[in-house]
């Protein structure tokens, strides 16, 4: 399996070579030069696998240049009991009718993105040594709060290694603050932006691609590389889940091979919702992919349109996770939904870059609404959500997990579809402690710390508190930085010792 860049059809490089670069030098996105296939048979015969055996068979598929012992290193160092607080890594919860929870939530962090965090590093490392790369890798990752502190746990103190990464300073919750600045590690920076996610992404992007600055790296040996959804490293692992969570249903009886299973993801940069589009394509019966949204509705936009905007006012909300105006992953689909025209696609995001806003052919419009649905849903819709399900069912869940069940209960009617569908629920209330309170009408009237707030959650919900999120209240801050977007690369270059 080689790997094409979305701008560039004509590269061809190896998965080991797509994962330490992270992004190709024409600012393109990594892809496979085909979808590989998984047939009913072969998901049957997942059945009596462990999630980290089924996770190394889809890897294998992907990753054809890593071993099967490769495989099974990486797969078995990440996917481990002390890492996440179940044996099965994520967690199914049967919500109401025909509905399922799909618990991303369940590791170090308490954020889905653990279960692609924890594997990239030894996916990296792994790819470093099969390439014989003499130099160090200084991992750059933009944050809207929850791949911030899962890069940063996962690649902690990983030899060889330096990771920095930057988050909106008013654009993030006070918990993701928190585990950001007490991270330890001798290999870890963090440094809050003085504007929104968009540009601590198109800080990072810029940089990457920055030539001064790329023959500093190489002059001091050293190479960058992303812990970011852009980088194909991240997003395979989250394809694994979906394959996973489709045995398991069917398993359970609650549904049989071959029926259909809709999708419904909170997602603002594109990446969990791609995912789910490439095991769609592998073969899992996976039907409509929802797309759901806060009040940053670009992609409800686009999906409905086939026009791109990201020319709009931004909002700063509950689900600050999803506050993002310009969702990177959706290159990878428009490649493939174009038929993998790296001409078009050069187009469209050139017309990005200058004008803030693209619009798609015909024919890509018409695969979009085939293929998906978006809708959105405001700060006041989210949190009566979170309440509706705390009074009806005893369930407790977090912002970003009821953005994606209000956009379903929309869907439902508007369609009247019955199919039954795993809803993708993404962090712990606990991450949201404040936000959640409210919604459920439990917010104390006086100002509180935030672990008061969290201790309150608990015994209102019932549910545990994570010990990774206890354990912060006794934590040093480590970084206090703060600077502005137009610093980023000089401070990039001061803290590897390059300026």
């Amino acid at each position: 399996m080689f790997y094409k860049s979305t701008r560039n059809s004509s590269i061809r490089v190896e998965s080991a070579a797509a994962i330490a670069k992270g992004i190709s030098e024409d600012g393109g996105l990594f892809v496979p030069e085909s979808i590989p296939s998984i047939s009913m048979e072969e998901l049957r015969g997942l059945a009596d696998h462990t999630y980290t055996q089924r996770a190394a068979y889809v890897f294998s598929k992907y990753l054809t240049d890593f071993t099967q012992a490769e495989l099974r290193y990486c797969t078995e160092s990440a996917y481990t009991t002390e890492a996440f607080d179940t044996e099965n890594i994520a967690e199914l919860a049967h919500l109401f009718d025909s509905t399922y929870m799909l618990e991303l939530w369940h590791g170090p962090t308490c954020a889905f993105k653990d279960m692609a965090l924890q594997i990239l590093p030894y996916f990296l490392t792994t790819a470093v040594k099969k390439l014989h790369m003499d130099r160090k890798v200084v991992i750059l990752v933009a944050t809207s709060g929850d791949t911030g502190k899962a890069a940063l746990e996962g690649f902690k103190d990983v030899p060889g290694t330096e990771i920095m990464v930057f988050y909106p300073e008013e654009g993030v919750s006070d918990m993701q603050k928190r585990q950001m600045i007490t991270q330890e590690g001798d290999n870890v920076t963090v440094c809050a932006i003085k504007g929104n996610f968009d540009d601590c992404q198109s800080g990072v992007k810029q940089i990457f691609t920055d030539t001064a600055v790329l023959q500093a790296l190489d002059q001091g040996g050293m190479a960058f590389s992303s812990a970011n959804s852009i980088n194909w490293g991240r997003l395979v692992p989250q394809i694994v889940y979906y394959v996973s969570s489709y045995v398991l249903l069917a398993e359970a009886g609650e549904i049989q091979y071959g029926d259909p299973l809709n999708v419904v993801v909170p997602t603002g940069n594109f990446g969990n919702i791609l995912a789910a589009y490439y095991a769609k394509q592998m073969g899992v019966p996976i039907g409509k992919l929802i797309c759901a949204s806060n009040v940053n509705k670009v992609l409800t936009d686009f999906i409905r349109t086939g026009v791109y905007d990201s020319n709009r006012q931004f909002y700063a909300t509950v689900s600050p996770s999803m506050d993002i105006l310009i969702s990177s992953n959706l290159e990878r689909l428009l490649y493939l939904l174009t038929g993998e025209d790296d001409a078009q696609v050069r187009e469209l995001f050139t017309a990005l870059a200058e004008t803030g806003l693209y619009e798609v052919s015909e024919p890509v419009k018409a695969k979009l609404s085939e293929l998906f649905y978006g809708g959105f849903c405001d700060d006041a819709e989210t949190k009566a959500t979170i309440a509706q399900l705390h009074q009806a069912y005893g369930y407790t869940c977090d912002t970003h997990t009821a953005v994606a069940v209000k956009v379903y209960q929309d869907y439902q009617k508007e369609t009247g579809d019955t199919i039954k569908t795993l809803i993708a629920s993404t962090a712990s209330p606990f991450k949201f402690s404040t936000s959640v309170l409210d919604a459920m009408g439990e917010l104390p009237t006086a100002v509180a710390d935030e672990y008061d707030l969290v201790e309150q959650l608990h015994e209102v919900s019932g549910l545990d508190v994570p010990q990774s999120l206890a354990a912060l209240r006794s934590k040093e801050r480590r970084f206090t930085a703060c600077i502005d977007k137009s610093e980023m690369r000089q401070f990039v270059l001061q803290q590897l010792h390059l300026s």
